[in-house]
């Protein structure tokens, strides 16, 4: 059957139903309120291997013959889709090979090695791995299924669009994070498909933005790099088989930058208590990008696979962000000792303290004259608030830089 027709993508939809769970929408009223529209959330990250990516391999190695079964698969990703694969081929009792940039979170890593695949860490980046895959291929004579350039591979992933337009008929603006395309192209074809009226915006990192800058060109560019912490669009070159789908049903592309994410994580968690990855966000941040009101938007959550060290970076950063955390030092008097003179005190200590959503330093007058306090109260205060207090108490507070890096 060709692929990227209403009756492939029929056929995907009904054979993906086999390994996936049932992602019902998700009403959000705080992304409703924030941004003057319905908005749902499509949540993929609850997944059975925790992104929409076993969708497009289940199809794609459902279709495949015995012969090329037998040979064994191989594959580059950076988590997701190496996660769909190895899923697949472990149900279809295939030998799976997965080529993984270095970077990869371990996370993904060890969950593709306990679904049976072989992992390879290569490169940086997607598209280093993805060579070394060809390389491998070419060696032991598996066969590629490429995690986005694959017609087969986008049809399934197009079945989401299915779901959606089933669910909720009346959807206006579908937003769809980008990467190689892959999801991207089904999604956005199945939905023209059904509805020629429904708007489809595609949503790429800042640092990331291939699609974008091939549908400027007119042609697939490559960029010199993509650097983004949103691991799973950081391609540099989209799909070439893809690449007309894109061009015909994506009406726009928003891009994104790297700080935009991290609140997008903390307003998440807070909002709606769910693990969503950096790429999954793409489309909760592209809403504040909207010049629209009033409409019926989902926004697909591709994926939730991060681990613990990732998560507490990025709610520590969002925080800071927002001043709800930051460093602050004060100059507090210090307790008279001896050789300090005759009632006097060795003039005063700077102390730097890392304040999470609360004042530091409240001089307290019942711990006696001259003596040096440390406190943490007033929680659920501004970062000018705490400070006009520390001022108000005659101390000199100066707000330094906090410590700590995103992972």
């Amino acid at each position: 059957m060709e692929p990227m027709t209403l009756e492939a993508f029929e056929e995907a939809s009904e054979c993906v139903r086999e390994v996936t769970k049932e992602t019902k929408l998700i009403y959000s009223d705080f992304f409703s309120r924030q941004s003057g529209n319905k908005v749902y959330l499509k949540p993929e990250n609850m997944q059975q291997t925790g992104a929409y990516k076993v969708r497009g391999a289940y199809y794609k190695i459902a279709t495949m013959d015995e012969e090329a079964r037998k040979k064994g698969l191989i594959t580059a990703s950076a988590g997701n889709h190496a996660q769909g694969v190895a899923f697949a081929a472990k149900l279809a009792g295939i030998k799976a090979t997965v080529c993984m940039p270095k970077v990869t979170p371990l996370m993904k890593i060890n969950r593709t090695k306990a679904l049976g695949a072989e992992v390879v860490l290569y490169g940086d980046v997607f598209d280093d791995a993805l060579q070394r895959a060809h390389e491998i291929a070419a060696e032991t004579g598996a066969t590629i299924v490429h995690p986005f350039d694959d017609l087969t591979v986008a049809t399934g992933q197009g079945s989401i669009a299915m779901e959606i337009v089933k669910e909720l008929p009346t959807v206006d603006y579908i937003l769809v994070p980008i990467g190689g395309g892959g999801l991207a192209s089904g999604v956005s074809t199945l939905a023209k498909l059904l509805n020629p009226n429904i708007h489809v915006i595609g949503v790429e990192p800042e640092n990331a933005a291939c699609m974008k800058a091939s549908l400027e060109a007119g042609e697939v560019v490559t960029l010199p790099s993509a650097n983004t912490i949103a691991d799973g669009t950081a391609v540099k070159r989209p799909g070439e088989k893809l690449f007309p789908y894109i061009q015909k049903n994506v009406d726009s592309i928003i891009t994104i930058q790297d700080n935009e994410l991290i609140v997008s994580f903390l307003d998440m968690v807070e909002n709606h208590k769910m693990i969503v990855e950096n790429s999954g966000l793409l489309t909760v941040a592209a809403l504040k990008h909207l010049d629209i009101k009033n409409k019926k938007i989902v926004s697909i959550l591709s994926g939730g696979n991060m681990d613990v060290i990732t998560m507490a970076s990025l709610i520590q950063h969002g925080l800071i962000q927002r001043d709800r955390i930051f460093t602050v030092s004060v100059l507090l008097p210090i307790a008279r000792s001896v050789g300090a003179g005759r009632g006097g005190h060795r003039g005063g200590e700077r102390k730097c303290h890392q304040a999470r959503t609360q004042s530091v330093c409240e001089h307290q007058p019942q711990c006696g004259r001259g003596t040096s306090h440390y406190d943490g109260g007033l929680r659920n205060r501004t970062q000018r608030e705490n400070l006009r207090s520390l001022e108000a108490g005659g101390l000199s507070p100066e707000i330094g830089a906090f410590k700590g890096d995103l992972q």
